[in-house]
C-alpha cells in the first residue's frame, strides 16, 4: 500500500490523504479500483481525526482506494469553500485515474456529522457528484446552521440525480437529532433514489466505527451500532458493483439508482404504472397485453374505480409488480416489456 500527502490549498490547511492498494501481480484480476473519500467531522470547527484513519482501514481491507479530506473549517468554513474543496479533490483525483488506478466513476463519499453535511451536499448540488453516498450521523437539514451559518440546507437539494445513499442515526443521538436523518429518506423517497438505512436504538453523537480504539467502553451504546461499518461495505459492492475474477471490470450493479426505470429513455415493466398509464401509447399497449391474459377486468387494476389513495398506490407500483400480484404468465410479461421498450418515456 501506498499514501499520498497532497496540500490543494496552502492557506486554507486543505489537504487530501490518499492510500492506495496495489494492483496487478497477485492481484491479477484487479487493474483499478473504487475509491471511497472520506469526510470528518468537527462542526466546521477542525477535521477529526477518530473519523479519519481509523475509518479507512476497513474500507481498505475490503478492497477500496481510500482518501481522506482534510476541508476548510474555522474561519475558512464559509460557504461554498467546504464544497469547492470537495470538488477539487474530485477533479484531482479524476486526474490521477490513471496513475492511481482508480474507477473515475466509482468514486464514494463517506461523511460524518458536519462531514456528513458536506457529504450530502456533494450527493445534491457538487458538479462531481459521488457514485455514492455514506451519510454518518448527518447533520443535512438547518440544524447545519449551528455549526456554520452559510452552510446549506442539503434536504432540500436532493433531486433525481443525487446517487443512492446508505444513512446511519442513533435514535437519541443529542448533538444531531435523528429527524435529520429521517427527513432526507423522505426526500430521496420522493425523488425515488435508491438508499438503505439504519437507525439504533441508542447510542452517543460521534461514535465513528464503533470499537474501544476510537470509542470508550463506558458509552452508552447499542453493541448493534457497529455493524454499519460491514453494512456499508456490502452495500456498496451492491451499488458499485462486485470485483469480478473473470474480469478487470466491476460486475453490474444489482443495486440500481432509481427504484423505477421512469428516468429511463423508454418505457419498460421496471417503469411504474402511473408512468406507462400516462402515456398514451403505453397505455394501449399495457391494457392490450391485460386483455389478451384475460386480466383486464381484474378490480386489482381498475384505477377508474379505485379510492384516491388505492390509486396512488398503485400508480406507484412497478408494471412487473402490479402484473405480478395478479399472476399475469412470465411469457405475457415478456413481450409485454418488449413492446413498452419501443416508446420513447415522455
Amino acid at each position: 500500500m501506498n499514501k499520498e500527502v497532497v496540500i490543494l490549498n496552502k492557506e486554507r490547511n486543505v489537504s487530501l490523504t490518499v492510500y492506495l492498494l496495489e494492483v496487478g501481480g497477485e492481484f491479477h484480476m484487479i487493474t483499478k479500483r473504487p475509491l471511497v473519500l472520506i469526510l470528518p467531522g468537527g462542526g466546521y470547527q477542525f477535521c477529526s481525526d477518530r473519523e479519519a484513519d481509523p475509518v479507512a482501514m476497513p474500507y481498505l481491507k475490503a478492497g477500496y482506494h481510500v482518501a481522506i479530506l482534510r476541508y476548510s473549517v474555522t474561519a475558512h468554513a464559509d460557504w461554498p469553500n467546504p464544497l469547492q474543496d470537495y470538488e477539487q479533490a474530485v477533479e484531482f483525483l479524476k486526474a490521477k485515474e490513471q496513475e492511481w488506478h482508480i474507477f473515475g466513476d466509482k468514486i464514494a463519499v463517506i461523511g460524518f456529522s458536519a462531514g456528513g453535511h458536506l457529504a450530502a451536499a456533494a450527493a445534491t448540488m457538487a458538479k462531481n457528484r459521488p457514485a455514492a453516498a455514506i451519510l454518518c450521523y448527518a447533520v443535512v437539514g438547518e440544524d447545519v446552521k449551528g455549526c456554520s451559518p452559510t452552510a446549506p440546507d442539503t434536504i432540500c437539494e436532493v433531486d433525481g440525480q443525487t446517487p443512492p445513499c446508505f444513512l446511519f442515526h442513533t435514535r437519541n443521538d443529542n448533538i444531531v437529532s435523528v429527524m435529520n436523518a429521517i427527513k432526507f429518506m423522505e426526500a430521496l423517497t420522493e425523488h425515488d433514489i435508491s438508499f438503505e438505512s439504519h437507525i439504533y436504538s441508542h447510542g452517543p453523537h460521534g461514535v465513528s466505527t464503533c470499537d474501544t480504539s476510537v470509542l470508550a467502553r463506558a458509552a452508552h451504546i447499542s453493541p448493534r451500532v457497529g455493524n454499519w461499518v460491514p453494512d456499508s461495505i456490502g452495500w456498496l459492492r451492491e451499488v458499485l458493483g462486485e470485483f469480478d475474477d473473470q474480469q478487470e471490470e466491476l460486475l453490474e450493479p444489482v443495486v440500481k439508482a432509481h427504484l423505477s426505470a421512469d428516468d429511463e429513455r423508454c418505457l419498460s415493466v421496471d417503469c411504474t404504472m402511473g408512468r406507462v398509464l400516462s402515456n398514451p401509447k403505453g397505455a394501449e399497449i399495457l391494457q392490450a397485453a391485460m386483455k389478451k391474459s384475460g386480466t383486464s377486468e381484474n378490480p386489482v387494476l381498475q384505477m377508474g374505480e379505485m379510492s384516491p389513495e388505492m390509486k396512488k398506490t398503485v400508480s406507484r407500483m412497478l408494471v412487473r409488480d402490479a402484473l405480478g400480484f395478479i399472476q399475469i404468465d412470465e411469457s405475457a410479461l415478456r413481450d409485454l416489456d418488449a413492446q413498452l421498450r419501443q416508446i420513447f418515456n415522455i
